[in-house]
């Protein structure tokens, strides 16, 4: 992995691959490449590092070709360099791009180099250009070899591959891991993401599992894993070219972070009205589905799963329905029980999520109910295969640290864990006054964002800490979940974060002057079990920051810590009000500390790998 751009058209292609390539950049990656026809050969040029020393490489000795790939790299196989990066060739003949793992790469090198291959690198990936390569030597043709190699592999992968011998023409498969056409006036394309072409086309045909497609200046042909030729459909993104800008922001981390009022005011906009919520907003006759709901598994990995962490404690309150929440990671793999009546829950921003994908399909043959998806991709694997979906409706979110993706998916959880609610009895008055609730949480956002002046202040203090350790409790546990994994994502400081309870467990051996402590205090039944905690915390000499729900009286009497009050807008949407304040903190510790804020090391956007 990660990311993928090729071209059939009637012009030098070389810009709009490496335009695709800068649109990629949030996936995270570690090296860069571009490959073009020029004639009967090749020419390639690869770097490690960032886009720009791809770019610097091309302004010294220009490529130009109409048909070409490019790829970024996130290394699974072999050290991120130069010899790794892509595109792969084999001999002057092939050239490859693929996201994903070959899981039987080795055994395939081997039968490979028993026919006479050399690998000049260290990855999975170079196999599929022997292999594409060893069916041309056998008289087949680029569809046909492509097709041949394919099916040869075991694992995940989205490639694009082309050929000398046949100028002009690309062939792309998809098994796992993402791959759409964009299409064009006399001009053809494929990519990873759509956000990799928007500035070229605003068409674009979104291939399934197993598909195989054949594209050039004038044509698209697609081919189903049965080898039959199939119609999918065009359909118009969108998306615009402004919406994957900074614009006045200096990352696009901050830019989604104030993007949040809009975005969960989008994500509720025809969902609600003041006090109820409208029909059918997870579609039509869904409801005699959901009235046959006893149970709800939550799958999900990262920031989704401390999304469905929040979403189990107002199932189980509201709807009176028990919930179990899983890395999906770990789903996966274990025998589970699945209860009479258990809804399948995948929350995932791209939709492409590796692990999240293979527990959902694994879900269908374990007698769940159904399956329901949170998605922020209305054309992603995970939509087009849940049998109900919500989508969040966030955009484009570009910064590998997700932010808008979270409260949007928290906006959407809160109502579905209201439908339910509603349909298994949930008071009148109390259903009411949540969704009255719900309906101004994009307000408050806005009013907590006004506070970016002195989270920026406070952020001075972390900037030469090591660690840091995170207290929250009930729904706010998962909300400290949360501030801690953004703090380590962009800033690199070890954070972790623990129930306030928990302290006495074992966490309050690491708390010393040196150790700050962040709180998480709304003003609910917990919150004088929460200051119990915070004394112990203070009575170690432990520096405390507490983000406190403006009614709680909070106060510190010494100089070791601060209170920073929050509008928390009610119980119900405080978790994702309080989230905020947190996401700041990071950005601008991370800032403070010199970190590449939007594309942190070792980190991909979209986890289309396990």
């Amino acid at each position: 992995m990660c990311g993928i751009v090729a071209a059939c058209a009637r012009r030098n292609v070389v810009p709009v691959l490496v335009e695709g390539l800068k649109a990629l950049e949030y996936r995270g990656y570690d090296s860069a490449g571009v490959l073009v026809e020029t004639g009967d050969s090749f020419r390639r040029a690869r770097t490690q590092g960032k886009v720009r020393e791809l770019e610097n490489l091309l302004a010294a000795d220009p490529l130009d070709g109409s048909t070409g790939i490019a790829h970024t790299r996130w290394a699974t196989h072999g050290a991120p360099n130069t010899r790794n990066a892509h595109p792969h060739v084999s001999g002057d003949l092939v050239g490859v791009v693929h996201n994903g793992i070959i899981e039987n790469h080795a055994e395939l090198r081997d039968e490979l180099v028993a026919r006479g291959y050399h690998f000049d690198t260290e990855t999975d990936s170079e196999v599929v250009a022997h292999l594409v390569h060893a069916h041309l030597q056998d008289g087949d043709d680029l569809r046909t070899a492509t097709q041949r190699a394919v099916a040869r592999l075991h694992g995940a992968y989205a490639i694009a591959v082309v050929s000398a011998g046949e100028p002009g023409r690309a062939i792309g498969a998809r098994q796992g891991s993402p791959l759409v056409v964009g299409v064009g006036e006399g001009e053809n394309f494929l990519a990873s993401d759509v956000q990799a072409l928007i500035r070229t086309t605003r068409h674009y045909i979104f291939l399934e599992e197993g598909d195989l497609v054949d594209i050039d200046r004038d044509s698209v042909t697609v081919i189903d894993r049965d080898g039959n030729e199939v119609q999918r459909p065009v359909k118009a993104s969108e998306l615009s070219a402004d919406a994957v800008e900074k614009g006045e922001y200096r990352h696009y981390m901050l830019k989604e972070i104030h993007e949040q009022p809009r975005a969960i005011a989008d994500t509720l906009e025809a969902r609600i009205a003041a006090d109820h919520i409208l029909p059918n907003i997870f579609g039509v006759d869904t409801e005699t589905l959901l009235r046959q709901v006893r149970f709800v598994q939550i799958v999900a990995c990262g920031t989704s799963y401390h999304a469905g962490l929040v979403a189990r404690y107002w199932l189980e309150e509201l709807a009176g329905i028990p919930c179990a929440v899983e890395v999906a990671s770990e789903y996966r793999y274990r025998q589970t029980v699945v209860p009479p009546g258990t809804l399948f829950v995948a929350i995932s921003q791209s939709g492409e999520t590796a692990d999240t994908l293979a527990a959902m399909r694994a879900s269908r043959s374990r007698g769940h109910l159904g399956v329901f998806a949170v998605c922020n991709a209305p054309e992603s694997s995970l939509v087009r295969e849940a049998d109900l979906v919500l989508m969040t409706r966030a955009g484009p979110e570009i910064g590998v640290a997700s932010t808008k993706a979270f409260t949007t998916q928290l906006a959407a959880l809160a109502l579905l864990s209201l439908e339910l609610g509603r349909i298994n009895g949930l008071d009148d008055a109390t259903y009411r006054r949540h969704v009255s609730e719900l309906a101004t949480l994009p307000r408050v956002i806005g009013e907590t964002l006004a506070m970016e002046p002195a989270i920026a202040a406070l952020a001075e203090r972390f900037v030469h800490k090591q660690h840091a350790l995170f207290l929250g409790r009930g729904t706010h546990h998962p909300v400290a979940l949360e501030g801690a994994l953004k703090l380590k994502e962009i800033s690199y400081i070890h954070a972790e974060a623990y129930p306030a309870g928990e302290l006495k467990h074992g966490p309050l051996a690491l708390v010393d002057d040196h150790m700050p402590v962040i709180a998480v205090a709304p003003n609910n039944q917990l919150l004088e079990k929460l200051k119990s905690n915070l004394e112990e915390v203070r009575a170690r000499g432990g520096e405390l920051f507490v983000f406190a729900d403006a009614d709680t009286g909070l106060s510190l009497d010494d100089t070791r810590g601060q209170i920073i009050n929050i509008g928390a807008g009610g119980d119900f949407i405080a978790p994702a009000v309080f989230t905020v304040p947190l996401q700041l903190l990071a950005y601008h510790v991370a800032v403070l500390r010199g970190t590449d804020v939007d594309q942190p090391r070792n980190l991909a956007k979209s986890v289309t790998v396990e």
